[in-house]
């Protein structure tokens, strides 16, 4: 599903679009982007299998891209998965990033409704993420989609 859309801030249309093979060095530029605003390093033998998962048909992993006059300027990475509170699958926003250039232009929130709107047309159950409690810009433009809930998160490295 592609999507174009104008936004009120942004008279530029913003399209929406699924990863390619030809923008696999621009989302490389965006995810570094991305991480070292989360203060990580990402191996490039996990970032390379994460772009080979994107494109995998096969894979639960797909990635959504935004483009403003032509040039790529955000991505949604996500996963769907089964869940045992529904019927239908659940769907992870786990990555979520706009070039910094043009934040504010409506990119972010076109990427989340896109996800919202796949996920009616095609029966999940819900779409949720999660970020930093500090990131106050981030979360106010989540807070226009539902309020954050009282669940504490848990993470166990294993490698």
């Amino acid at each position: 599903m592609d999507l174009e859309q104008q936004t009120a801030s942004s008279p530029i249309a913003i399209a929406l679009r699924n990863a390619a093979p030809p923008d696999e060095a621009r989302w490389r530029d965006l995810w570094a982007g991305y991480t070292a605003f989360y203060e990580t390093d990402v191996p490039e033998d996990v970032t390379a299998h994460t772009w080979a998962r994107i494109l995998d048909p096969a894979s639960p992993i797909s990635c959504r891209l935004a483009e403003r006059a032509g040039e790529v300027v955000g991505f949604a990475v996500s996963v769907l998965h089964p869940g045992t509170w529904g019927h239908g699958p659940r769907c992870y926003l786990e990555d979520l990033f706009v070039d910094p250039r043009v934040r504010g232009g409506g990119i972010g929130r076109a990427l989340i409704e896109d996800l919202i709107t796949r996920g009616r047309a095609e029966g999940w159950t819900e779409v949720y993420w999660h970020t930093k409690a500090s990131n106050a810009t981030a979360r106010r433009l989540y807070d226009t989609f539902t309020l954050a809930d009282a669940f504490v998160r848990y993470c166990v490295p294993l490698a």
